[in-house]
């Protein structure tokens, strides 16, 4: 009977300590570095705040100086759900086993964002044409090479289609955030760099006296929003209150006025698939510069080049596949 009663005990506390882990739980959140550390803690902190209490785990903000730290916080299960751009989120599901699992929505209901190239509003350069034109007298810089928006969009559309390296045209590139980018051209210490209208859209917020010396000279096609990617190793009891939070978070007024300072609203559920357009981006850009690199052998050119068709096909059969399922 003690014997019994002392397994019991031992079960019963056992049981506790288990509940007790549960619910001191630690997640690590991921935030890419669009702009400064503080700007993001002041927007971020009310959201991990409600994803805490709601999942009743210890969320912790997780910021690096660059993309980079993120996907490799990831990949070293240091973060365990983030908020990516497209591209930094392929590469935290191709090398941190990273998945997929929302949508963030613009608050406006718009489908996506868009790429820029900002320049002074005092500088005679109004178009791509006059930066390329110009660009051996003129300061560039470029975004995080993670960013979409930042870096790879600009790069096809603007230099790739063009046939020039961003990294070797100008007087001097270097690399920022988006709102490095903004300031710096702002503050007339470079004169063309890239940027995106939700970074643009928060500049109005936050600097208005700093967004009005921005113009803008180029405007890309539209990006896919951004998506939120957790590690497919997560225990699957906190998956579940994960997705809980996700699908209802937003339906409050004072929830939805927390999104819509991040400038979103309500997320969607999202997939790897969502990546697909980017990845295809990313297939051509390498394609252009594999095609006009004179250094390769031309068996070694058409090799390559017949390589990165056969993984183009197979991006467009997927996504019309996925078409035809939305149809």
């Amino acid at each position: 009977m003690i014997r019994r009663v002392g397994v019991s005990l031992f079960a019963l506390g056992m049981g506790a300590a288990a509940v007790q882990a549960q619910e001191s739980r630690e997640l690590n959140f991921g935030i890419i570095s669009t702009e400064s550390s503080q700007n993001l803690k002041t927007v971020w902190e009310p959201f991990l705040a409600d994803l805490s209490n709601k999942t009743g785990y210890k969320i912790k903000a997780f910021f690096a100086p660059d993309y980079a730290g993120i996907i490799q916080g990831m990949r070293f299960d240091k973060v365990d759900i983030a908020w990516y751009g497209n591209k930094s989120a392929i590469e935290a599901v191709d090398r941190a086993n990273g998945e997929v699992i929302y949508q963030t929505v613009d608050k406006d209901g718009k489908p996506g964002y868009w790429s820029l190239l900002v320049a002074h509003k005092d500088s005679k350069i109004n178009s791509v044409q006059d930066m390329l034109d110009n660009a051996k007298t003129l300061n560039f810089s470029n975004g995080d090479p993670n960013s979409t928006s930042g870096y790879l969009v600009p790069g096809y559309y603007v230099f790739a289609e063009n046939n020039v390296d961003a990294n070797k045209i100008f007087k001097r590139a270097v690399n920022g955030s988006h709102e490095v980018n903004a300031l710096s051209v702002a503050n007339k210490q470079v004169d063309v760099a890239t940027f995106n209208t939700e970074g643009l859209e928060r500049l109005n917020q936050t600097s208005p006296d700093k967004a009005a010396l921005l113009k803008v000279i180029w405007k890309s096609p539209l990006i896919p929003a951004d998506p939120i990617v957790w590690r497919k190793n997560l225990p699957d009891d906190v998956k579940a209150k994960l997705k809980a939070f996700f699908d209802s978070y937003g339906d409050k007024p004072e929830e939805l006025k927390v999104l819509n300072a991040l400038a979103w609203g309500k997320f969607k559920p999202s997939s790897n698939d969502q990546l697909l357009p980017i990845r295809q981006l990313e297939l051509f850009k390498k394609r252009s510069q594999i095609a006009g690199d004179s250094k390769l052998g031309e068996q070694d050119r058409k090799k390559q080049i017949a390589s990165l068709d056969e993984e183009l096909s197979k991006i467009s059969a997927r996504l019309k596949e996925i078409e035809g399922k939305n149809s």
